[in-house]
């Protein structure tokens, strides 16, 4: 393996008040290394699954933040917010009492599928050379172009306040469960804000496999390999390990690969060599070379 220092991943349940960058920060005095970025970002009132990445695991980030997520969260039928959350300032209410149990679900269930959005003005989306949150500090709102995103399940249950509605919402990287609660609440007629945000999932990891921050360790980082399990697997050795640790472009077929890619790349013992993906002319690149002869 290239590099010295730890390397592997980390799956921190992050606690509500923590920026990702916080989490970043804080595990890079922890760790004992300035090699560590987080994929995937959660707002600081939102709690739940990050993942963090040590060492070479940064280089691989990209394929962890474009897996599908889940989610737990409260949506507040009634109230806009400037921010589409309860952080925000209360920018319009609507008598919404009136809204039944099966006009919520059937609102919820017209996202459900592939679907278009707009990012909220607090995204780090940029626009012009800019990240829309900073424009928002400024006062500024600007034109946002709608993104497609894909919603598999939205399912929303009644609590004990009949405008707090419970969802559970699994979603393509991209998705904005802020905008998702606020498009509910115009589709009814009226309003809403989220009120609380949980992430459950990303990808394969879930909070079985989380540990607040406290509890990190250079012993609870999985391996690289393990890192970027949710991706379709090949296994090498002999000659074509070398070729695959030397970054070398093969020809279609050689890593006897299947589907799309990208793919894996383990070694005869399960150790990660490289992230490959297609290239032109049917030729497989490397993305990613860890490890070389």
């Amino acid at each position: 393996m290239t590099g010295g220092g730890p390397s592997g991943l980390v799956v921190v349940d992050k606690a509500a008040g923590w920026t990702s960058h916080d989490v970043v920060a804080k595990l890079r005095g922890v760790l004992g290394t300035r090699k560590v970025g987080h994929a995937g970002t959660l707002d600081p009132d939102a709690t739940g699954v990050l993942l963090v990445g040590v060492g070479q695991v940064t280089r691989l980030l990209r394929f962890l933040s474009a897996t599908g997520k889940e989610y737990e969260a409260e949506i507040a039928l009634g109230v806009e917010t400037s921010t589409l959350d309860a952080a925000g300032e209360v920018t319009a209410t609507h008598h919404m009492s009136a809204v039944t149990p099966e006009q919520v679900r059937a609102a919820a269930a017209g996202f459900v599928g592939d679907i278009e959005q707009i990012p909220p003005m607090v995204s780090a989306v940029k626009v012009g050379g800019r990240r829309l949150h900073e424009l928002a500090r400024e006062g500024k709102e600007v034109e946002r172009a709608p993104r497609p995103v894909r919603i598999d399940r939205f399912d929303l249950s009644a609590t004990d306040n009949p405008l707090v509605w419970r969802a559970v919402v699994a979603c393509s990287s991209g998705t904005y469960i802020r905008t998702l609660a606020a498009d509910v609440g115009a589709a009814l007629g009226g309003g809403a804000h989220l009120r609380s945000l949980r992430r459950t999932r990303v990808g394969s990891f879930g909070l079985g496999e989380a540990v607040a921050i406290e509890g990190v360790s250079l012993e609870r980082l999985l391996p690289p390999a393990e890192a970027v399990r949710d991706l379709a697997t090949v296994t090498v050795d002999g000659d074509l390990a070398v070729d695959v640790g030397h970054g070398k472009v093969l020809p279609a077929g050689a890593l006897a690969e299947v589907g799309e890619g990208p793919w894996r790349v383990l070694g005869a013992t399960g150790e990660l060599l490289a992230v490959y993906e297609c290239h032109r002319e049917g030729t497989r690149k490397p993305a990613v070379v860890l490890a070389r002869p």
